[in-house]
């Protein structure tokens, strides 16, 4: 039996692409409204942490 042949026969089954389709945009225009919206203050301060020996 294929893999087709089971979600077939699951009942409402068509709604999962569409619900993992709008978590997706959802978390997309979040993290984008967060990055364009975040201070350059803190963006440099990531940017370097790595870098940063003081810790």
């Amino acid at each position: 039996m294929k893999f087709n042949d089971y979600l077939e026969k699951i009942t409402g089954v068509e709604i999962y692409p569409l619900i993992s389709l709008l978590l997706f945009i959802c978390f997309f225009v979040l993290v984008t409204i967060w990055a364009f919206g975040t201070s350059k203050e803190l963006i440099k301060r990531m940017e370097n942490l790595p870098l940063d020996k003081s810790e």
